[in-house]
């Protein structure tokens, strides 16, 4: 389904870019290829009164929606949210259309999206309105009175990089139109979660943390005054302090569970040092605490975890989100792993009518369990992924590749990879490495992939399935403290293929490593390329959690590329602010640093152009610093000189913040820019950007790379997308439409031979010739489209009039390759601005009285030059474009002489069939109006040898034996076998003489 977007910041940009250029690009539509994989979903919750019914929200997907116990899964957010990070979703409990989301996911990775307030339905998510807390940051809970769901409770995390005053607890009583904020604490101390006391909504629960991430660690607690528990007892006028059984020191985040089923028992999962930390139990309602097990696994990693849940009938048996998924059934003493899809725990959810149907989710997606956990629904049905990068191989068609957060590597084709390949089924592989990336096939030979995981670089063999590890240093850099490693490598290391020697593989930590034999032997050509502060090499996790898994090691390598016109030229960035250039392929360097860039920031992507050695672009993410600006940078002369091309005002909003920049391969001056919340266009070199998001689902853009005409794009948090055949964006007259007709250049086609086209998941569209068109005004007749051979003779008619779709079939009996017909079911669009035709490479097909049926599934044309004419009113344009053998074919030995010989024979059986239907036509006609008996049992018995008999498995008679052979001839491209011809004479012969016999 077709939604509007209504993101005030996309508006503002349309408005802008609309002011810029008379067009807008809705005609260029993505579509996503997967994985139908889920990705991380921090909140997940369902609805008594509806028990098929269940909710999640993912960290970069927005909200979903299941109706039949998870079967399948539906986005219900898209158009309405403007960030795809949902911290926490409520259902009201007395009205299932009633819903609030609070967005800003509560596990405060380096990668977090931003929160941007809360939002509400009251028709079951089909509509949503935002209601305000814009600035509040990542929230934590979000909870419904019971008793009026006009009040609703908000725990406010606040900015995950930077203090803010907005964090705190707030209460509505009017439904979201107004907010007032109840509880605070200061602007680095937060709220994690908020509980209604089951009875009694004016008893509340708030758990408040300090929290705080930087690029090189993640604090999260702070003294005990700067967190623990808070309780009012009268709806929010007045807060207590709890205390009594707590720890009385550092404490971190909280999270908070009360039992329906006796409100007296409260449980606290607690960050805290050493054994402090665990579950605590009150049964006085949080007058007094006792520690009931200070089970590590209840605590680790809690900013990314920390979860707790009480069975809604029986107050003894408690759920521990973290990792592992933990059960208790004595009231939180003693614990048991539940085995669920997935690792990483987050959130789960327990009908209250029967506990043994529950929604539980982790970084594998959500899942669902009728039995209390024993099995669970599927993860394979929420195309969910978190990618970091995204790489293509030199298949046909090519495959793309990346590297899922939390889960493998993955290559998937870009359309269907056979044209026996079913459509709606994923077709997935592995290709070595782990979740971080990146995947880079080996150009030349796709078999072979090479791989970073969390450092470690490695060679995968799809034909062995084997891994090999090559390690630069062959040392285990986990936990460590980044100031006393010989190599420090992010988890998303860069690793980068020499555009000029397959065989010549970067890799980068601090320095840039390369080898020439897969990793067998690594040499290092540069020195430190970062501005490695002493003070950030320190120990990640503070003060009381020590966590090191790489993603916080600061002052490494985060891109590298080596330019393609200028062998030795390599460009470095790095995740603290610093670029580098050498030109002799490693032998001296330079610090290439814009001066007037703010340091520090994580350098996401540099580009160099594929025009002028001198020139560059770059991409810098300052979010993790609390900078959410985006700063995309290029330089005409080596770094001498950097421009800022990403200003206040020439289109990319203020906090859209900067994660990829890719330049056109074929057309100057045509960048690409992936940001925060979606794409955007430049034909100028970064003067002006448009807003290039189309139907594209705001979230992240990690990379973006263009092949073969297509824009391939990873996101963070709804894995791949394809924009099909860009070649009208390098039109120059993109730039300038005024008020006359365009007709752009179609790009150079593959004729492969795919399924059809569905609109099943994963999207792979049937082989076409894609036809782009500008109109300066919407028009209702009086345009067309044709389809031209080499000799300039007609091939196919695509009308604009639907009322002449019945009326423009032009019987042709000349079955060559110069028929005409008209399409009679596809119509031009013909609105104001760019229009985009997909033409099947369809000729015409045999006549059938069905209309559905009549002149479809003709064959394909042959491989050679074709012309494409438009008609507006009286003014006429052509182009020429090129169809070219499937690359796969020419191996076969499939020759032009093959696709000539086999048309003609085609068209041959085309040509039999449809007069040997309008002659089974003709013979029922005369049998209905035929009053001579014998004249009648005459045509009887042709028409039995004619047509099939009703009924399960009929004999197959004349018409449906030269419809197979039709088939059989046309299914794929071949030579013509020697029976096929035979049968063909057969079937000619055998017309001949029912004719004769009819006498018609």
């Amino acid at each position: 389904m077709k939604r509007l977007f209504c993101n005030l910041a996309f508006f503002t940009c349309l408005f802008i870019s609309t002011t810029l250029l008379s067009q807008d690009f809705s005609a260029f539509e993505y579509r996503t290829i997967g994985p139908s994989r889920g990705g991380r979903v921090t909140t997940v919750t369902g609805t008594a009164m509806q028990p098929g019914t269940f909710y999640l929200g993912a960290t970069g997907a927005g909200v979903w929606k299941t109706e039949d116990y998870g079967t399948t899964w539906n986005n219900i957010s898209d158009g309405f949210f403007e960030t795809p990070s949902i911290g926490a979703i409520e259902v009201a409990v007395n009205d299932p259309n009633i819903i609030y989301v609070g967005t800003g996911s509560d596990g405060l990775r380096s990668n977090i999206i931003s929160g941007k307030g809360v939002y509400k339905s009251i028709d079951a998510g089909i509509t949503w309105s935002h209601i305000g807390l814009d600035n509040v940051g990542q929230i934590g809970a979000v909870e419904i009175d019971p008793t009026n769901s006009n009040i609703v409770w908000v725990a406010a995390i606040g900015n995950a990089f930077k203090p803010n005053e907005e964090r705190g607890v707030y209460k509505t009583i009017d439904g979201g139109v107004t907010w007032e904020k109840v509880l605070f604490v200061s602007n680095k101390t937060g709220f994690a979660d908020i509980e209604l006391l089951p009875g009694n909504p004016n008893v509340v629960f708030a758990a408040a943390w300090k929290a705080q991430r930087t690029p090189w660690t993640i604090d999260s607690g702070g003294e005990n005054k700067e967190g623990g528990i808070y309780k009012s007892v009268n709806g929010g006028k007045d807060w207590t302090k709890l205390e009594d059984g707590l720890p009385k020191g550092l404490i971190g985040k909280i999270d908070l569970a009360v039992a329906a089923s006796d409100s007296k028992i409260v449980y606290a999962v607690i960050e805290a040092p050493d054994d402090e930390g665990g579950v605590y139990k009150s049964i006085d309602q949080g007058k007094s605490f006792q520690q009931t097990s200070s089970e590590k696994g209840l605590v680790n990693r809690p900013f990314y975890y920390t979860n707790i849940e009480v069975d809604p009938t029986n107050p003894d048996i408690v759920y521990s989100n973290a990792n592992p998924l933990l059960k208790s059934k004595d009231g939180g003493k003693t614990w048991t792993i539940m085995a669920v899809p997935h690792g990483d725990n987050h959130d789960i959810w327990l009908n209250p009518n029967n506990p043994e149907l529950l929604i539980q989710s982790n970084d594998g997606g959500a899942n669902i369990s009728h039995n209390g956990g024993k099995t669970w629904s599927s993860q394979f049905n929420q195309p969910t992924a978190e990618i970091y990068q995204v790489a293509v191989d030199d298949q046909y068609p090519y495959w793309v590749y990346g590297a899922q957060q939390d889960n493998t590597t993955i290559a998937i084709p870009s359309s269907s990879p056979s044209g026996s390949s079913p459509q709606g089924t994923q077709v997935m592989i592995e290709v070595g490495g782990c979740e971080t990336g990146p995947a880079i096939p080996k150009p030349g030979n796709s078999d072979i992939v090479y791989n970073n995981c969390k450092g470690r670089f490695s060679v995968y063999n799809k034909i062995t399935g084997a891994n090999r590890e090559y390690s630069i240093g062959a040392s285990n850099i986990y936990g460590h403290n980044p100031k006393d490693l010989k190599y420090r490598f992010q988890r998303v290391a860069p690793v980068h293929v020499s555009p000029h020697d397959p065989d010549v593989v970067y890799m980068g930590s601090q320095f840039v490593h390369k080898t020439r034999n897969d990793g067998v032997i690594w040499e290092t050509i540069s020195p430190d390329l970062t501005a490695f502060e002493a003070d950030k090499q320190v120990v990640s996790g503070n003060p009381i959690t020590r966590d090191i898994t790489g993603e916080e090691y600061y002052s490494t390598l985060y891109s590298i590329r080596e330019s393609k016109i200028q062998k030795d030229l390599i460009w470095t960035g790095s995740n603290d602010g610093i670029i580098s250039l050498t030109k002799d392929g490693g032998q001296t360097w330079e610090n290439v640093t814009p001066k007037k860039m703010l340091k520090g920031g994580r350098v996401e992507s540099v580009e160099p152009s594929q025009f002028d050695p001198a020139k560059a672009y770059i991409s810098v993410d300052r979010h993790l610093l609390g900078d959410n600006i985006p700063y995309f940078y290029m330089t005409k002369d080596f770094g001498k000189n950097w421009e800022l091309i990403s200003t206040a005002t020439n289109g990319i909003p203020a906090d859209y913040t900067a994660k990829v920049l890719r330049e056109d391969p074929v057309k100057e001056g045509l960048l690409y820019a992936g940001t925060e919340y979606g794409m955007f266009v430049s034909f100028d070199e970064g003067k002006k950007w448009k807003p290039f998001q189309q139907n594209l689902p705001i979230t992240p853009i990690t990379d973006v790379i263009i092949h073969r005409g297509d824009l391939v794009i990873s996101t963070m948090g709804r894995g791949f997308w394809i924009l099909d055949n860009i070649t009208s964006l390098r039109n120059p007259e993109i730039a300038d439409l005024n008020d006359k007709p365009i007709l752009f250049k179609p790009d150079t086609t593959i004729r492969y031979r795919t399924g059809r086209a569905s609109s099943d998941f994963p999207n792979y569209p049937a082989t076409s010739v894609i036809i782009d068109y500008y109109l300066p005004n919407d028009i209702t007749k009086d345009v067309q489209l044709k389809i031209l051979d080499a000799n300039k003779k007609s091939i196919v008619t695509i009308v604009s009039d639907s009322t002449q779709l019945t009326s423009t079939s032009e019987e042709v009996q000349d079955m060559g390759l110069n028929m005409t017909f008209s399409y009679l079911d596809t119509k031009l669009e013909t609105k104001k601005g760019l229009n985009r035709f997909a033409w099947d490479l369809k000729q015409k097909g045999a006549w059938s009285d069905k209309k559905s049926r009549l002149f479809k599934n003709g064959p394909m044309v042959p491989p050679g030059m074709y012309t494409v004419s438009l008609t507006v009113g009286k003014e006429t344009l052509e182009q020429t474009f090129e169809i070219i053998v499937d690359p796969r074919l020419e191996k076969e030995g499939i020759t032009s002489t093959t696709f000539q010989e086999q048309l003609a024979f085609e068209n041959k059986v085309i040509s039999l069939l449809s007069e040997a239907r309008k002659f089974q036509v003709k013979v029922e006609a005369e049998l209905k109006k035929s009053t001579n008996s014998e004249k009648k049992a005459s045509l009887e018995k042709v028409l039995k040898e004619l047509k099939n008999e009703e009924g399960a498995y009929p004999q197959q008679m004349l018409v449906a034996q030269i419809s197979y052979l039709s088939y059989i001839v046309g299914d794929t491209d071949k030579e013509i076998g020697k029976d096929a011809k035979e049968r063909y004479i057969e079937l000619v012969s055998k017309f001949d003489q029912l004719k004769s016999k009819a006498g018609i």
